[in-house]
Formats: C-alpha cells, structure tokens, sequence
C-alpha cells in the first residue's frame, strides 16, 4: 500500500513533535477554530505557539488573522491571570507579496519548509535546543508515523501525570486536624475554655516572655461553638483540595508553616492584653496554596483561579475588615505564608529551582523579621 504525505503536513508534524516532545508545549482546545493550532506552556517566556496552515494571500487578510490572534491571547490570558503573554505565529501557507508587520507580543514568522523555522531569528534565541534538533524536509512515511506515535506517548505521560495529581483521594490528614480541634474544644468545654484560651492562646507579651509555643497553639483553639464551626467547615471544604493537590505531608506542612505566620503577624499588630485564637489563619494558608497551584496549572484549570479562588479570598477578607472580632492580619499572615511555604514546596511536575529557594528565602526572613518586631515592640 502506497502512502503519500503532503509535505506541508510532514513540516507541521515535525515542528509539533519538536515543541511537544523536547520543549513539553501542550495543545490549547480553542472552539470555532479551522486549519490551526495553538500550543502553550506557561513556563516559557513564549508562552503560546500558533501554527496556522490557512492561506492568506494579501496584507489586509494578513491584519485580520493578526485580529484574530490577539482575540485568542485576549481571552486566553484573561483565563489564565497572566500579566504579559507572547504568541510565536508561525503561518505556513503565505502570499509572496504579504509583509509581515511588527505586532506587540506576537513574533510571526513565514515557514516555507524546516530551515526556515530553524534558521530564523526568533526561534533561535527563545528556544536554543532547536539547532540540535534533527529536522529535514525529506518526507518518510515511517518516520512520519514515529513522530506522530512520540506525541502520543507524550500526550498520554502527561494525562497520567495530571491523573495522579488531580484524581481523589481520602482527606486523612484533613479529617485528623478537624478532629483535633474539635477534641481540644470539647476538653475546654468539659474543664475551662477561659483557661485553656489564657494557657494557649496567642499573646505577644507572653511570647515576648517565651512562650513561643502559643503561636502553635493557638490555631487549634477556639472562643465558641460558632467560631469552631465556621472554622471547621471551611476547612472540611479547602482541605481536601489542598490534600490531593499537594499531598499529605507537603499538605501538614503548608497548614502548620501557614497558621505560625499568621499568628506571628498578628502579634506583631496586637495591642496590649489582646489574644488572638483560632484556626483561620492556617485556613487562609490553604487558600493562598490553592491560589499558587491554579496559577500554575492556569491551562488545565483556565478560569477557576479568575472566577472562583479570588472571590472567594477578596470576600472573606473584606468580611475580617468589616468585623473588629475578626483577626484580619493573621488571615494576611496565613495567606502570604500559605502561597511563600507552596513556592518553596514546588507542586506538581512544575518544580522550579529558582522558585523553590526564593520561596523559602523570602519565607525565613520574613519569619526572622517578624519576630524581631514582636521582641522589640
């Protein structure tokens, strides 16, 4: 059985097979689209590739598919919350009379064949490994079905990678922390929960003393059976999420690192004689880690963190500032520690170096400076 391969659709698979298998770009599903493809990944300064196999035959169609393209990044990065997107837009099939006009953020580029995509400017300098790449202009039909089997094999480790991190999974440690809480309040109720608010609640002149320990301790405490309540709910609704994305221990990690910044900014902030308990603080942490997952899985998640975790967050904040019960700097506090202690844990397949350390650097010295201002208050 003859094979024929039309050589531009030989070109498109080899530039596919490049970006997908050694510079791990992802598809992008866009409805309503024909003749184009659009790549992303998030980590690279080029954070969208579009192949685009329509004919445009003068410069006028040329400013309309240009329209079309900034449309797309529009909405795609209004999804994705992302502050500054740029497009490679690779047009296979263009007049010889089209000038290519200089766009803000969109770098197009006409492939003619694979030496044009290799050699060219752009290309070189956002993706250096292409110059090692092989990449010819002969079509072989076996080598046409290899290239097409990589992606699919890449496609599918992908799949399962997201499978493993997104796919439920029994909130243990969630389930402990509620049960925790509610033990200690049960004991308070049974003996004194006064007493146990003044032993283990958060007081910076004590701490100046200290008693350290009541930056801990304090998160498991609570003044009533409404505040216990709307706690334990809020945790009984994030902490499974946080749980399954993270993992058990990076999960106890975030909530206890999250609950001590909290309570360390709001010893900071606390007037004399005040004391400040509760779990939000560590909740907030949650939030802010769940916050700085969906960033970085904006692709796969595009609109959750837009549309559901910020609302969320801004209006639970607003409803700390409207309160004077409410201790709204250890929610600030647990916040800022949940996303800086998420930062310096890594998530997922998106492990970052750089990240990593600037996470835990920022982290320790905010932790050293806080305390410092507790001692010296």
């Amino acid at each position: 059985m003859n094979i024929k391969i039309n050589k531009k659709d030989d070109v498109i698979l080899k530039i596919l097979h490049y970006f997908i298998t050694e510079e791990d770009y992802k598809p992008v599903i866009i409805n309503g689209l024909e003749n184009e493809i659009w790549l992303e990944n998030m980590e690279n300064d080029l954070k969208l590739i579009r192949i685009n196999t329509n004919y445009i035959h003068n410069e006028e169609q040329f400013k309309s598919d240009i329209f079309k393209v900034k449309t797309i990044m529009k909405s795609i990065k209004r999804n994705t919350l992302s502050l500054k997107m740029t497009t490679l837009n690779l047009l296979l099939d263009t007049g010889e009379n089209v000038n290519i006009i200089d766009n803000k953020n969109i770098e197009t580029i006409k492939v003619g064949d694979l030496e044009d995509f290799k050699k060219n400017k752009v290309v070189k300098e956002f993706f250096p490994k292409v110059s090692d790449t092989t990449l010819t202009d002969e079509v072989d039909p076996v080598e046409f079905f290899k290239l097409t089997e990589d992606m699919n094999q890449k496609t599918i480790k992908n799949e399962k990678k997201l499978a493993k991190i997104f796919s439920p999974k029994k909130p243990i440690v969630t389930y402990i922390i509620i049960v925790l809480n509610l033990m200690v309040f049960l004991y308070g109720m049974l003996h004194s929960n006064d007493e146990l608010i003044n032993i283990f609640g958060n007081n910076y002149e004590l701490v100046q003393k200290g008693q350290f320990y009541r930056l801990l301790t304090c998160m498991f405490v609570h003044g009533s059976i409404m505040h216990l309540l709307l706690n334990m709910y809020a945790l009984y609704t994030i902490g499974p999420v946080v749980e399954r994305y993270y993992g058990k221990s990076k999960y106890i990690f975030i909530y206890l690192v999250s609950g001590l910044l909290g309570s360390v900014f709001s010893s900071v902030f606390m007037s004399a004689g005040s004391i400040s308990i509760g779990a939000s603080g560590a909740i907030f942490g949650l939030l802010g880690s769940i916050c700085y997952f969906t960033y970085y899985y904006r692709a796969t998640l595009q609109g959750i963190l837009r549309e559901s975790i910020v609302p969320v967050i801004v209006i639970n904040l607003i409803i700390g500032f409207m309160l004077p019960s409410v201790d709204l700097v250890a929610h600030i506090g647990g916040l800022l520690g949940g996303i800086l202690v998420s930062m310096g844990l890594g998530i997922g397949d998106k492990y970052r170096k750089n990240d990593q350390i600037n996470g835990f650097i920022v982290l320790i010295l905010m932790f050293i400076f806080l305390i410092y201002m507790i001692m010296t208050k």
